[in-house]
């Protein structure tokens, strides 16, 4: 952040205040909150911030296995947004797509009875 501290320090400022209500322990620990911004870091493919969140979640007490665990929940978001984006407005985009295929197959001048 030093570019950003040097250009913008309020925005600097604004955001290291942003971290520190975030990061503190509160309804949930400092663990679990670390946890989420792994499994948000591999989702925004912030190599950076996964080292990052990672380690402080090792300072936090968190284990290989539950930063994996954590890491796998992202997976399985990521896989699913997939499958569920064609889904839009409870329509799924292919019956769509392959019902204007239908229509075009029709012929509409010699082939009708």
């Amino acid at each position: 952040m030093s570019f950003l501290n040097e250009m913008l320090p309020e925005t600097a400022e604004a955001f290291g205040q942003l971290r520190n209500s975030i990061f503190k322990d509160s309804f949930l620990d400092i663990k679990t909150k670390e946890l989420i911004a792994v499994a948000s870091s591999v989702l925004m493919r912030c190599q950076y911030c996964v080292d990052v969140h990672s380690q402080r979640a090792v300072e936090a007490g968190a284990t290989k296995e539950e930063i994996a665990e954590a890491i796998s929940v992202a997976m399985f978001v990521a896989a699913g947004s997939q499958i569920g984006w064609t889904n839009i407005y409870g329509e799924n985009i292919y019956d769509k797509i392959f019902e204007k295929d239908k229509d075009e197959e029709k012929c509409c001048c010699c082939c009708e009875d």
